[in-house]
């Protein structure tokens, strides 16, 4: 679902703040001006933009490619964000799916479900979802010492992505050891498919070195392009 941009009367419309909630890392807040043009910041920070989806649109619909005729697909989603990447894995798998969300902030979850539901069809209430608040990291981890089934992709859509001063050994997403445990928690021809804001190098070799093969997408063309990093074990 890619929505059409807003128009320059909407545009220079001022920003109204819609919901704020004090958290551990500074203030989120959700703001709206016209109709479907949302943000959701943090301190300073943009976390999101209704009108800037596209790499997340194609993170979810690469990330679960593969599993268009799965008999029951299982998938991990690491964020919600304003759900679009979730919108675009359920547009591509199948109604036997089960899609697990895992998001820190609970009032993330009731915005998806309420304000912006619009934006993405309910992608947040469709039946096939779960969402669990809580580190997606500590979830993979559960999963990957459990001995259960793996997943069958895991999409992770996580503020920055990989960066180069990721800690390379022990970021709880993008180090050597997350990798393994995300290796261990995907089943049997999974695959990986982590949104970041720049190609990093560094993690694409950590990726090679843990038995994926990696290929980049690079969404949209000229200006700022977002990184999909798509890993499959070799």
């Amino acid at each position: 679902m890619v929505l059409e941009p807003c128009g320059l009367k909407e545009m220079a419309q001022p920003w109204k703040t819609l919901e704020s909630i004090i958290t551990d890392e500074g203030v989120l807040e959700l703001r709206q001006r016209g109709n479907r043009d949302f943000l959701i910041t943090i301190g300073s920070q943009i976390l999101m933009n209704s009108l800037a989806n596209r790499s997340e649109i194609v993170l979810g619909t690469l990330g679960c490619t593969h599993l268009a005729v799965h008999p029951a697909p299982q998938v991990l989603v690491g964020g919600l964000g304003m759900a679009f990447t979730l919108r675009a894995a359920l547009d591509t798998l199948p109604i036997t799916a089960k899609v697990t969300v895992a998001e820190l902030n609970p009032i993330i979850c009731t915005w998806c479900r309420g304000t912006l539901a619009l934006l993405t069809d309910n992608a947040a209430s469709d039946p096939r979802v779960e969402l669990e608040i809580g580190d997606v990291s500590r979830l993979i981890s559960r999963r990957s010492a459990s001995g259960k089934t793996g997943f069958d992709a895991i999409l992770l859509d996580l503020y920055r992505g990989p960066h180069a001063r990721t800690d390379q050994l022990d970021d709880p997403f993008y180090g050597s050891r997350a990798i393994q445990n995300m290796r261990s928690a995907l089943a049997p021809g999974g695959v990986l498919a982590i949104w970041s804001e720049q190609y990093d190098e560094g993690f694409a070799h950590r990726l090679n070195n843990a038995g994926f093969t990696v290929t980049i997408e690079r969404p949209g063309r000229g200006g700022l392009r977002h990184t999909i990093f798509l890993a499959r074990l070799k």
